[in-house]
C-alpha cells in the first residue's frame, strides 16, 4: 500500500473518532499519537483548545542495558500521563486512539493510564 494512501485512511478513520469524541474541562481528551520510533499522549480540553498535560517515551529513562520494548515504554507513557492527570486534578478521560486500531501500544497507554488510575 503506497504510503500516502495509508496516512489518509489513518486521518480519515480520526476525522470518524473525533465526530463522537470531545473533551471537556471535567473531561479531557486523551489524546494518543504512535509514529515508528515513540508514542504521545495529552489531555486535551477540546472547548478551550487547550493542552493540560502531555507526556512522550522521549522523557523516560532510556537505559540501554535493560532495554525494554515499544509496548512497554508505552505503558510507562500510560502511567506518566496518568500520574500528571492526577496533579491537575484530573481522573477522568474519553481516548482518542488516533485513527489507530486500539492494539499493540495505543492499548498498552490506554492499559497503563488506567493501572496509573484514570478511568477510561
Amino acid at each position: 500500500m503506497e504510503a500516502k494512501a495509508k496516512r489518509e485512511g489513518r486521518v480519515r478513520r480520526h476525522v470518524r473518532v473525533r465526530r463522537k469524541v470531545s473533551g471537556t474541562a471535567a473531561r479531557p481528551r486523551l489524546a494518543v499519537y504512535r509514529s515508528n520510533r515513540h508514542v504521545y499522549a495529552q489531555l486535551i480540553d477540546d472547548g478551550a483548545a487547550a493542552t493540560l498535560a502531555a507526556a512522550s517515551d522521549a522523557e523516560i529513562a532510556d537505559d540501554r542495558a535493560n532495554a525494554s520494548g515499544k509496548t512497554d515504554r508505552a505503558k510507562e507513557v500510560g502511567k506518566l500521563i496518568a500520574g500528571r492527570a492526577k496533579e491537575a486534578g484530573i481522573d477522568r478521560v474519553v481516548f482518542d486512539r488516533g485513527g489507530r486500531k486500539f492494539h499493540g501500544r495505543v492499548a498498552a497507554v490506554a492499559e497503563g493510564a488506567r493501572e496509573g488510575g484514570l478511568n477510561i
